[in-house]
């Protein structure tokens, strides 16, 4: 890889100009962009080859000029290092990639003899993105993945059934597959056992908190330029907040380059949860001290803060959605006043 400084100024110019333009013109030249930063930043380094804090690094600063941009970014680097990690390093290759691991929908997908038949819910860039990794459930209820080529004729689009206003950058879509042509990718259940799934995971917690830290800094800019003590008061108990969640994102890496064969899952959910914690405190925190103004002033505050949350949302597991309302069915949880 690269000098990380020439490839942090590298970013930092494409996306200078990248944030210049207004809503319709970032709508459609994102996916232009996308194809420049892949090609700036090259090949990442992978998680767990002592330099994963360089590559989350990386990730926050896409997401403090545009979540949407940083999802499709972190995705396709994420394929290349599943590919990487389950031994098909053969199959990567220039094209933009995806992971399209989200579950359920109207007709789950199902994969017989290299062909694909199904509807998959939550496929971002699906109209750009050249191939992806998507994720299946085999006839045993056990987690695969294949790689599809989206150049097919048998892949159809749907643009309507995203109706976030937030995150609408990544122009999400439900793809339908029509006997299409995959190719298996591992043993039944290695996407999900292998210790870069949780290494992964923490990567997009990276793209959640460059974005907070962004908004952190506009708060910062207002109280330099007009400073008063409400504002302060905001700035200094969110500081905290994100300094802490800065040091833990440090103490993981480190402990994966130490320790690179084992998930550390443990810790990264409590990472997830304090990344989780600390941006929506920022959410909440900085919106109060700065008011009305950059909410409908400021179009990359305004998209950061529609994006955060919803990015958020969706990046969560399904199976803890899941885990929680099984919980809330066996005691009989009461939300009544």
């Amino acid at each position: 890889m690269r000098n990380q400084v020439s490839i942090n100024r590298l970013i930092f110019d494409v996306l200078n100009r990248f944030e210049q333009y207004s809503a319709e013109e970032k709508l459609n030249q994102r996916p232009l962009l996308l194809k420049n930063l892949i090609h700036s930043a090259g090949r990442l380094p992978e998680p767990a080859s002592n330099e994963t804090y360089q590559r989350w690094q990386i990730f926050a600063q896409i997401a403090g000029f545009d979540l949407s941009l940083a999802k499709l970014f972190e995705s396709h680097c994420d394929a290349l290092s599943i590919l990487h990690e389950l031994g098909y390093e053969n199959e990567i290759d220039e094209k933009t990639w995806a992971v399209w691991a989200a579950d359920g929908g109207p007709a789950p997908l199902k994969v017989e003899n290299g062909r694909c038949l199904g509807i998959k819910p939550w496929c971002s860039g699906a109209e750009f993105v050249q191939k992806a990794l998507i994720s299946f459930k085999d006839q045993h209820g056990q987690s695969q993945l294949c790689i599809v080529d989206l150049n097919q004729p048998s892949i159809t689009i749907d643009l309507d059934q995203w109706q976030a206003v937030g995150m609408q950058g990544t122009q999400t879509a439900r793809v339908n597959f029509q006997d299409t042509a995959v190719k298996l990718i591992g043993r039944p259940n290695d996407y999900l056992d292998r210790a870069g799934f949780w290494h992964g995971a923490a990567g997009v917690a990276a793209c959640w908190y460059g974005a907070a830290v962004r908004l952190m800094d506009e708060l910062q800019q207002s109280c330099l330029k007009t400073p008063n003590p409400f504002k302060k008061m905001h700035l200094g108990q969110l500081a905290t907040q994100v300094m802490i969640t800065r040091q833990y994102f440090q103490y993981v890496a480190q402990l994966i380059d130490s320790q690179p064969k084992l998930s550390h899952e443990r810790e990264v959910r409590i990472l997830r949860a304090q990344a989780e914690k600390s941006c929506l405190a920022v959410i909440e925190g900085v919106g109060k001290a700065l008011g009305a103004r950059p909410f409908c002033e400021q179009a990359s505050f305004a998209s950061l803060m529609a994006d955060l949350p919803v990015f958020i949302r969706q990046s969560h597991a399904a199976f803890d959605d899941e885990q929680i309302a099984e919980r809330c069915l066996q005691e009989q949880v009461s939300w009544q006043l």
